[in-house]
């Protein structure tokens, strides 16, 4: 079959069977995407019997140097993809889920999350938080990051970042910053554990909603294709996200906003805390809440209540 009637069909969304093509999975170019990609395809391979084949895609994000919120933030990573998965030029796509936007998108349904690596950020350079000289300069992209590190060390010069996870530590090799706060998860995917010196836990620094969690997307209307990527589909996983997703919808930030929320599910309870910090760390608001798993989007829908009203939308809209 062609490449043209290879998208005709999957347009058409002619039902899969054994000795069927490849399943086209859209991924950045990026290492780690095209690892964590790679992951996701072996895993269907192996519960599935489907041989996936890996298209990279480049996305605006992936272009641009300039800085997130410069460029909108929300779908920058996330869109080129979404194009391809609905012209049918590939099948599905695998992202990050911390980099989607929380706003449905028409014609794409959100197939499966697989299990969650773990969502903790952490910090690579030569010492802990505690240990480094006053005034270091740490790197990183994200406000949210940004946010709580001033909490925990006001006299931290924070220096806007962007680039992959090998360029970013290259900056801290080459003395460009002290520092740099990146995911333990995407560094776990390429290897690069060596560069770790401490890793935040929860009480410390509140991870992104989804971080460490995957989302595989593909058109709403393929049925067929839906139902063979919701066998990678980790139950919890989707709970958990859903809850925090929810708090990001409801106080209406993207990715580039200062809120992390972090939902794990133990003692059949869902347990969510959530966090919205002042641009300059000076003010932080953090409300915990939990319930039953099943209530994942209720309970993530009233403790973002909570935090608005108690000032949250004004924490959000300052900048530094």
């Amino acid at each position: 079959m062609s490449g043209e009637e290879s998208a005709e069909a999957a347009r058409e969304g002619s039902p899969l069977g054994a000795g069927t093509r490849p399943l086209r999975l859209g991924t950045r170019k990026s290492l780690m995407a095209m690892t964590q990609s790679q992951q996701v395809a072996d895993a269907l391979t192996a519960r599935t019997g489907h041989a996936v084949e890996l298209v990279g895609v480049t996305t605006q994000g992936d272009v641009s140097k300039a800085l997130l919120a410069q460029i909108g933030g929300t779908g920058v990573f996330v869109n080129a993809l979404r194009d391809r998965v609905l012209s049918g030029e590939v099948d599905f796509a695998v992202h990050s889920l911390k980099d989607l936007p929380t706003s449905e998108s028409p014609g794409i349904a959100l197939a499966a999350t697989p299990l969650r690596d773990d969502p903790r950020d952490a910090l690579c350079g030569p010492a802990k938080l505690a240990d480094l000289p006053r005034g270091a300069r740490i790197g990183t992209g994200s406000a949210r990051r940004a946010a709580q590190l001033r909490a925990m060390r006001p006299d931290l010069e924070i220096v806007p970042i962007r680039g992959n996870a090998d360029t970013r530590l290259r900056k801290v090799a080459d003395g460009e910053v002290d520092a740099v706060v990146l995911a333990y998860a995407g560094l776990k995917r390429i290897r690069r554990l060596d560069a770790v010196a401490e890793v935040f836990e929860a009480d410390q620094m509140l991870p992104a909603p989804g971080q460490g969690a995957l989302a595989l997307e593909c058109r709403a209307d393929r049925a067929d294709l839906r139902a063979l990527l919701e066998t990678v589909d980790d139950p919890a996983t989707r709970r958990a996200v859903t809850a925090e997703r929810t708090v990001l919808a409801v106080l209406e930030g993207g990715c580039s906003a200062p809120v992390g929320a972090y939902s794990v599910e133990f003692d059949e309870r869902l347990h969510l805390t959530a966090t919205v910090v002042s641009y300059d760390g000076s003010r932080q608001l953090r409300l915990s809440a939990s319930g039953h798993p099943d209530d994942a989007e209720r309970l993530g829908r009233d403790l973002a209540n909570r935090l608005l009203a108690q000032g949250a939308d004004q924490l959000i809209g300052e900048r530094d």
